[in-house]
């Protein structure tokens, strides 16, 4: 059975403060995340292997962006997300 049969997908956005390295300015960006959230329940047709994996997954949130745009007028220089972890646990 396939690991996404597990979760329910979702996207959101959550606000992060980088610093650009090229002008030094510091924002506040809205970075994009998927989130995955486990099932209550297990799929039907599943065997004990699934099971056990079912029984360690956890919910979890994976970034999607890896570069934003500086906000300075002046800069605009794309600049890779440094900083932030890629995956977060819920």
């Amino acid at each position: 059975m396939d690991e996404r049969a597990y979760y329910s997908e979702s996207q959101t956005t959550k606000p992060a403060q980088l610093h650009c390295p090229y002008c030094g300015a510091s924002e506040s960006y809205e970075l994009h995340w998927v989130v995955r959230k486990k099932k209550d329940r297990l799929p039907p047709g599943a065997d004990e292997r699934d099971r056990a994996k079912f029984q360690k997954a956890q919910s979890y949130m994976v970034l999607v962006d890896d570069k934003v745009a500086c906000k300075n007028l002046r800069c605009r220089k794309r600049f890779d997300i440094s900083g932030v972890k890629s995956m977060a646990f819920i």
